[in-house]
This record gives C-alpha cells, structure tokens and sequence, in this order.
C-alpha cells in the first residue's frame, strides 16, 4: 500500500509529526514520519529519496515548513523515485522579514499533484506572494487558514481531513 512521507521542520524530529501520521492513518491514509539531515536542503534531497525508493510503489512525499521545501526539491529533481503527490505544509517561501528571497526556483518542474496548506499570517511565506507562486506548479491546490501562523496545529484536523481527500484524488 503507498504511503505518504511526512518530514519535519527544521527545528523538529519524526516525532514531531506524529500528530499528523496518527491523524491520517485514522483517516485511512498511510502515513510515515522520517528524519532528514538539518541545516542543508540540498543534503538532504539524497536522503529523502532514498526514503522514497525503499517506500511501496506510488507513494508520496512532503513534509512541515524545511521538510516540505527538501520534499518539493526532491519532486522537482527529474531523478527517480518521483512522488506520486507532494503535500507542503506550512512552506518556507520566504525567510521572515525577505519576501524578495523566495524558494521557488524549482517548482515550474514540480510535475505531480501538489497539496499547499498555510496560515495566512505565517512569517515565512506572505498569503498574497504565495497564491501567486503557487501558479507556478502546474497541478497545485493551495487553501490557506486565516489568523494561522508558521504551523497548522490550531487547524490540524481540517488540514487532515484536506490531506486525505487530496491524496485519495490524486492516487493513479
């Protein structure tokens, strides 16, 4: 059964994400936290698909804030394994206070379905700079939550209940 590898922040760990593997396998959803080298997207890339292709066949990738940046990297690189879908939460568009920086270099090569969910007051990544980067994956969905921050917590079960039935839409 395909899965979805969920990765952490960069100030977290898997266990970090255990409320949302715990949250999508009681939606059905099969779901694994992992643990990605920090400091370095890039390095991290190699480690991430690595753990996609030791993952069952069709499963999918993404990850919280640094976790969904290395994920969306991963999904943009051409190499295999490619992600069935890529669910970004809370994406680090930008670093708080730089919103000419943004991290989107990559994703017009993004080429699966792509799940965006983000607080509209989360300091790195404007409501208005993302909707309109988001333009840039071609097969992206993005709701975002008002008066949310840099993390879904206080939103957690409406954007389980959205993770589900994105990936049930988006499985082959």
């Amino acid at each position: 059964m395909a899965e979805l590898l969920l990765a952490h922040g960069a100030s977290g760990t898997a266990a970090s994400m255990r409320p949302h593997v715990d949250g999508l396998r009681l939606r059905g959803i099969g779901a694994r936290a992992i643990t990605l080298p920090k400091g370095n997207a890039e390095r991290a890339v190699p480690v991430f698909a690595r753990l996609l292709a030791a993952a069952p066949p069709g499963s999918s990738t993404g990850g919280h804030s640094y976790g969904g940046r290395v994920a969306s990297m991963l999904a943009a690189s051409g190499d295999a394994p490619t992600p069935a879908a890529l669910v970004l939460l809370s994406y680090p568009l930008h670093r708080p206070g730089h919103p000419d920086d943004l991290r989107t270099e990559h994703w017009s090569r993004i080429t699966c379905p792509t799940l965006l969910l983000s607080g509209d007051a989360d300091p790195f990544a404007r409501a208005a700079l993302l909707r309109d980067a988001a333009r840039l994956i071609p097969r992206a969905e993005l709701h975002t939550y008002p008066r949310v921050g840099h993390g879904l917590a206080p939103v957690l079960d409406d954007a389980l209940d959205r993770i589900a039935r994105f990936l049930r839409d988006a499985a082959p």
